[in-house]
């Protein structure tokens, strides 16, 4: 089933099942965010991407000059494991990653136990630098709290904020050279038109 596909019928199972006290302010927040959301503030291709170091699943830290020098590098965004369209979005990573590989892109992620470079970027210091966080209204706090989304336990924070959903292709000298940057969250790059941009490179 196509990613389009599989999010579109998540987004059709929450607006039929969940209460409306729950639902009301997510999508009423998700619609303000659609059309408020400064693009033009986002990380654009042709930007040379800004340097970091993040927090590794192993406990270490992962740099993008180490990951740069051995490879162009495919980023994608996670808002948290609590994200249904997230987890969807990173499965769909997860089946084409063995395509990514073969054109010798490996994926970093911000969060998810997956086979790929998992980063966390706690704070989100980095997707500031980028241009893409979100800072959900307040009353979307107890919409997630009702669904049992504890952000400080799963974000490391409690500020409400989020990255949007953001893919990057950056080849090695640190360019962007495409970017999918979508203030609704339940919409999300197909792999397949990430692994055409690796075609490309």
């Amino acid at each position: 089933m196509a990613l389009a596909t599989q999010l579109a019928t998540v987004l059709d199972g929450f607006n039929r099942d969940v209460p409306s006290h729950i639902k009301d302010p997510i999508n009423t927040a998700r619609s303000e965010v659609i059309t408020t959301f400064p693009h033009s503030a986002a990380i654009q291709p042709g930007a040379t991407l800004p340097s970091f170091s993040l927090a590794n699943a192993s406990g270490g830290k992962t740099t993008s000059a180490e990951l740069l020098a051995k490879s162009p590098i495919l980023i994608t965004f996670y808002r948290g494991g609590w994200c249904p369209f997230c987890n969807l979005a990173l499965h769909d990573l997860q089946v084409n990653l063995e395509a990514f590989k073969a054109k010798g892109v490996p994926s970093t992620a911000e969060k998810n136990e997956l086979q790929f470079i998992v980063l966390s970027d706690v704070g989100n210091k980095f997707a500031r630098q980028l241009g893409i966080v979100w800072k959900q209204p307040e009353t979307m706090r107890p919409a997630l709290k009702a669904i049992g989304t504890d952000l400080r336990k799963h974000n490391g924070d409690d500020s409400l904020e989020v990255p949007v959903p953001c893919t990057l292709l950056v080849d090695q000298r640190g360019v962007v050279r495409n970017a999918h940057v979508e203030p609704d969250y339940t919409k999300r790059l197909d792999s397949k038109v990430a692994l055409g941009w690796a075609d490309a490179l």
